[in-house]
């Protein structure tokens, strides 16, 4: 009998894989890229039209060895590496590797790890797709150029170790032109009317939207006053009343871009642990008695696209578990955006049946809540659309105009399985008025606000906007960020994303030399022309050739014109123990610490403590502070360690617990937003001190 030698990228794969191939199938990981660029030098010979210098990964000789004996007693080879450039790049490089012919059908790829799937990519083998290797050829090649022809500026005249890069410097530019939006925003004074009406006992509190036809708009108190005493001395009469019946639609399975939005603010996991969390959904999970199985399909696409299988499978489900009421009567296609690759399916369950509950055992705490996300998403987004019963009620009281609005769930639909909050369809209620009635006045507010400026990125935010602008692709958005955190141009406050002074710096640097490389626009077309070249409309040194020349003439100008920055670093009021300087800010993997500025003649460094104004619970002598674990969370402990031991997770407060006398923690949860509970586990005592708009989300 023949023998076949499958090679994929991961060990979670190849044990997937290999449960649903016979004996006469080997399947073999090779733990991602084999052939890259070489770290120590350029790799491209831009003289010879942008040739790249391959060579194989340091440390993989022992694993390249092992697949080329493999391959030698295989009849045949096949490459399932990830369906997508890079992994058509990664089964191009094993294919040079291993000596295989690429225009012989050694190529399968799927969607979805299952056994069909699986099965059926063999039927479907093919040769290489050169556009698709060349496309993703020219993006490792712009951003060889980019960064190791920017970067030694920014080492010299900045400090050593920082980055450019193609998609990395425009995000920046975003984060950096935000801050400066929030800096030079003006606030501008303005006031809402709100009535608070009676009829009989119920309330209905109407807003004033029309003075005198035209749009209420109020800037001062002065004229807010002269409107309330104008309201409090008229009457209110109901003008007009209208009923009717509004249909919210499900949204459309995820994309990566949209999975990674959704993950940060109901999970709130960062988008690097979304898509590892993704892969790890993607390649196999180990269920009890069934084996390791593939529980998603593929997570870097950016299109909603659902097969016709897939598509059937679902309304079947959603028949037998919640009935035909839940059924739409058409099945719901989705239209993608402009531009969109289309590859792929959206993401989606790979076996809808295996819901998250029946499962929950054999999965880690974080693959089971990404995985019941994704599951209730997709399955949402093929049942039929919530009814709410809508009731807008027009109040006049002499030349104004007052409205209130009101609706009622009539139907659940998607939104029993999935939830989906807007704030302009709350359950409000509104009684049973008939148009030309009187209410009573129960009160008049005027309330004064000021415009806000735009709010920072959050990783949801940022993600999202990189999509709308075509910055990157599905696959580099968690790169992007991760690159951006750890080169310490950005940071996190909170869930915000906020310029450091060195990623100010460096952006300022890259504006000023690089204008090309920060354009929004700019870097749009290029991922527009990189997806021409997979097309087959463009050939890739062209379009390496047209990005690199105009970047050789302002390397060269920058490399004369760039001046040295000096940065200097914060000065603590905190004394070292060793040499009684005052210790400085630096800036570690984990984030701040303090440290002595004799380094390396003095080497020590302590936490920065954030001391917090309550007594240690335990000791009562000690203050609680604020500090970070080895892998940078937050916990609380008392000051006087090592002789107090007292830590925790959460935050101690001043407050007391009424019914124990115990202290109380601030905590956090979806339902509740921040709230107080008591720090005694016997007792359940809570109170909610807050909501913020992040916890509305």
């Amino acid at each position: 009998m023949a023998k076949y030698l499958v090679i994929v990228e991961s060990p979670a794969k190849a044990k997937t894989i290999g449960k649903y191939l016979g004996s006469h199938y080997t399947v073999e990981a090779s733990m991602g890229h084999v052939r890259d660029l070489p770290k120590s030098q350029l790799g491209v010979d831009v003289e010879k039209d942008f040739e790249p210098k391959y060579i194989s990964i340091r440390g993989k000789g022992e694993l390249l060895n092992k697949l080329r004996r493999e391959a030698k007693k295989a009849d045949k080879v096949y490459l399932a590496t990830d369906p997508d450039r890079e992994g058509e790049a990664i089964s191009w490089h094993l294919a040079n590797i291993l000596k295989l012919d690429g225009n012989d059908k050694i190529r399968i790829e799927f969607n979805e790890i299952t056994k069909d799937a699986v099965k059926n990519s063999l039927k479907a083998a093919r040769p290489l797709k050169l556009d698709l290797i060349d496309a993703q050829q020219a993006r490792r090649i712009l951003d060889r150029l980019v960064g190791y022809e920017i970067s030694p500026i920014l080492w010299r005249n900045v400090k050593w170790g920082l980055s450019a890069g193609r998609v990395q410097s425009a995000a920046l530019k975003l984060i950096c032109d935000r801050e400066e939006e929030i800096k030079n925003f003006k606030p501008e004074e303005y006031w809402t009317i709100d009535a608070d009406l009676l009829k009989d006992k119920t309330k209905v509190t109407a807003r004033l939207t029309l003075i005198g036809g035209k749009k209420a708009r109020i800037e001062d108190e002065t004229t807010a006053l002269a409107i309330k005493a104008d309201l409090d001395a008229g009457k209110f009469h109901v003008s007009k009343v209208v009923k009717s019946e509004k249909k919210r639609n499900p949204l459309p399975p995820f994309t990566t871009s949209t999975l990674q939005q959704d993950a940060s603010k109901k999970l709130n996991f960062q988008t690097r642990r979304t898509m590892s969390v993704a892969q790890q959904l993607y390649e196999g999970v180990d269920i009890k008695k069934m084996g390791s199985i593939g529980l998603i399909t593929y997570m870097r696409t950016d299109s909603v696209r659902v097969s016709p299988e897939a598509q059937a499978e679902a309304l079947k489900y959603i028949k037998e578990e919640f009935g035909d009421r839940y059924c739409p009567a058409q099945p719901r296609i989705y239209k993608g955006k402009k531009n969109i690759q289309d590859a792929h399916e959206a993401i989606r369950p790979s076996n809808v049946h295996l819901d998250p509950e029946s499962i929950k055992d054999s999965l880690k705490p974080e693959q089971y809540k990404l995985y019941k996300l994704i599951w209730q998403r997709f399955l949402a987004s093929q049942m039929e659309s919530a009814v709410f019963d809508t009731i807008t009620a027009i109040f006049e009281n002499g030349k104004y105009t007052l409205r209130a609005t009101g609706s009622k769930m009539k139907f659940d639909g998607f939104m029993k399985l999935y939830e989906y909050k807007d704030d302009k369809e709350e359950n409000t209620s509104i009684p049973e008025l008939n148009e030309g009635e009187t209410l009573k006045n129960g009160g008049v507010r005027a309330d004064q606000h000021f415009t806000q400026p735009p709010a920072r990125f959050t990783e949801a935010s940022f993600v999202k906007t990189l999509e709308e602008l075509g910055i990157g692709r599905p696959s580099t958005y968690a790169p992007t960020i991760s690159t951006l955190l750890a080169r310490d141009y950005i940071e996190r406050e909170k869930k915000n994303l906020l310029p450091t002074d060195l990623g100010k710096i460096v952006n300022q640097i890259m504006k000023e030399y690089f204008k090309n490389i920060v354009n929004v626009e700019f870097t749009a077309n290029m991922e527009e022309r990189l997806d021409s070249i997979e097309e087959g409309s463009e050939p890739w040194r062209k379009v390496v050739r047209d990005y690199y020349e105009p970047l050789k003439k302002d390397i060269e100008f920058a490399e004369q014109d760039v001046e040295k920055v000096t940065i200097e670093d914060e000065i603590s009021e905190e004394l070292c123990p060793n040499c009684g300087k005052n210790l400085v800010v630096k800036r570690g993997r984990y984030g701040k610490f303090l440290a002595c500025p004799d380094y390396p003649e003095c080497k020590h460094t302590q936490p920065i403590v954030e001391k917090l104004d309550v007594k240690c619970p335990k000791c009562s002598e000690g203050d609680v502070v604020a500090k970070k674990s080895r892998k940078g969370n937050k916990f609380f402990g008392c000051s006087r360690y090592p002789e107090c031991d007292y830590v925790s997770w959460y935050e101690p407060t001043t407050e007391i617990c009424q019914k124990c006398g115990s202290m109380m923690h601030k905590r956090y949860s979806k339902a509740k937003g921040t709230y107080l509970a008591c720090s005694n586990d016997a007792c359940k005592a809570t109170r909610v001190i807050e909501k913020t708009e992040d916890d509305a989300e």
